[in-house]
């Protein structure tokens, strides 16, 4: 029903930015509450950013709160993350998930969303 397809990781120095991209594939992409988590080798998955269906709202990781912004574009189906002034600690893979929902509260746990990309790795060194 739904494929999600993320792009723009690479290997970045410190201070670096890069913009992610996730693709859409299906139907009802403004149903779904979308957002990009990350996992590090040996830690869990966690939020970096969300964003509800109109764009309206969004959460952020307090970690990235002023370097990263998220948005959604509900035409193209595609949801951004562009990420300024990249740490080392920003290190891991990003994936791409939607939620489908009808609340208009962001959802932030990854347990909560249906659907995830494959994951594209981000790497910040030193």
């Amino acid at each position: 029903q739904v494929q999600l397809s993320e792009s723009g990781g690479t290997a970045v120095r410190s201070g670096d930015s890069l913009r992610l991209s996730c693709t859409f594939s299906g139907h009802s992409f403004f149903y779904y509450t979308m957002g990009w988590f990350r996992q590090a080798p040996g830690k869990q998955r966690e939020l970096v950013a969300a964003i509800g269906r109109n764009g309206r709202s969004t959460e952020y990781n307090n970690s990235v709160k002023g370097r990263f912004t998220i948005s959604r574009d509900n035409d193209r189906k595609m949801v951004y993350l562009q990420m300024n002034n990249l740490k080392p600690e920003d290190t891991g893979l990003y994936y791409c998930g939607a939620d489908r929902t009808i609340m208009t509260v962001v959802t932030t746990s990854p347990d909560s969303y249906d659907y995830w990309g494959q994951g594209t790795q981000v790497t910040v060194s030193s």
